[in-house]
């Protein structure tokens, strides 16, 4: 079992460019274990179990990542990042890639020099509040108290909306889930405000979950997904199809029950899923790994629909419904480019 850590925030800027210098792939390869940061704990998404083992969502795209390059999932060393630290320990190397409700934005992107990879989870900014409030609307929240993690996009969207609505809030800033929900219980803020899909898992953890609704308002686009650092291409490249693949299996029918049979020879009625699975053409080597990259990974963590059954679907304590996040052929936006 591998231990986490909490990085602490550091003060250096500009690591991007140095952090990236040498192949992180082959780092990885040569450490053996990948470095992934995740949040500090959100149910469903990232957190520990009673055994101390990361489970979750976005722990799945780490696991599948370390199946891929070193195939072993378990051979990941997670590291535990608030919103101000997680984008330091990524530019630093402390981290070879962070997997952690991290919003896609042009800043992150362009001015801290960060990479994502793709969209695992397609999300927005919702509101949650105790029902003994009475609240229907968040536009009924003027002069509220609200609970907001510091570092977050959503500092910026609250503040947006409610100047919007011409309505007033005293933020109360937290760090983390777990103290925004302490504080949240304790009476501090009136409203917790961060991702939809982070407040259903925050709730699912309540000891009364129903004593507290989510208001029908969603104020924001969130496309959450890993990210590295820039001017790594040849990482970016892995972890990216990474997720592709896992995206790829739900689509194509290949999933952690049947893809060891589906890799044994290659099915002339399937060309796709052949080059995706490594037993025809050269994909694997053309991304610096064995030809059965992906399979190791779908064969370690299950294909995307299988993930987010598991971990947040409709059967869990989360209890988040497909969505936007349903495949393409469904209505939702899951896409992924061809493996060819």
């Amino acid at each position: 079992m591998k231990k986490s850590v909490v990085i602490g925030a550091l003060t250096a800027a500009g690591l991007s460019a140095g952090a990236a210098a040498a192949s992180t792939l082959e780092d990885v390869k040569a450490r053996g274990s990948l470095n992934c940061g995740v949040s500090t704990g959100l149910v469903g998404f990232s957190s520990p179990d009673a055994n101390g083992t990361w489970q979750g969502f976005d722990v799945a795209v780490c696991r599948a990542v370390a199946a891929a390059v070193l195939g072993d999932p378990n051979a990941v060393e997670f590291v535990a990042t608030t919103g101000k630290t997680r984008f330091t320990a990524l530019a630093s190397g402390e981290i070879d890639m962070l997997a952690r409700n991290t919003t896609w934005t042009l800043s992150r992107d362009v001015d801290l020099k960060f990479t994502f990879v793709g969209v695992n989870y397609y999300d927005g900014q919702g509101f949650m509040v105790p029902k003994e409030l009475n609240v229907s609307s968040a536009k009924e929240l003027d002069g509220a108290t609200v609970c907001i993690q510091t570092g977050t996009t959503t500092e910026l969207n609250l503040a947006d909306f409610f100047r919007a609505n011409n309505i007033n809030y005293e933020p109360v800033p937290v760090e983390t889930n777990a103290e925004a929900q302490q504080q949240y219980l304790a009476g501090a803020c009136d409203v917790y405000t961060t991702d939809a899909s982070g407040l259903a898992a925050t709730r699912a953890a309540f000891e009364a979950p129903d004593a507290h609704v989510l208001l029908p308002e969603i104020i924001s686009k969130e496309p959450l997904g890993p990210l590295v650092r820039h001017g790594d291409d040849e990482w970016g490249d892995v972890v990216r199809w990474t997720l592709n693949a896992l995206i790829s299996a739900e689509e194509l029918g290949v999933s952690s029950a049947n893809v060891a049979s589906l890799s044994e020879s290659a099915n002339p009625e399937t060309p796709e899923i052949n080059r995706m699975l490594g037993t025809e053409g050269n994909l694997g080597e053309m991304l610096g790994l064995n030809a059965d990259w992906a399979a190791k990974a779908i064969g370690a963590v299950g294909n995307y629909g299988e993930i987010f059954a598991k971990n947040i679907g409709e059967e869990t304590p989360v209890g988040l419904a497909r969505g936007l996040n349903g495949q393409w052929e469904d209505g939702g936006l899951l896409y992924a480019p061809p493996f060819r």
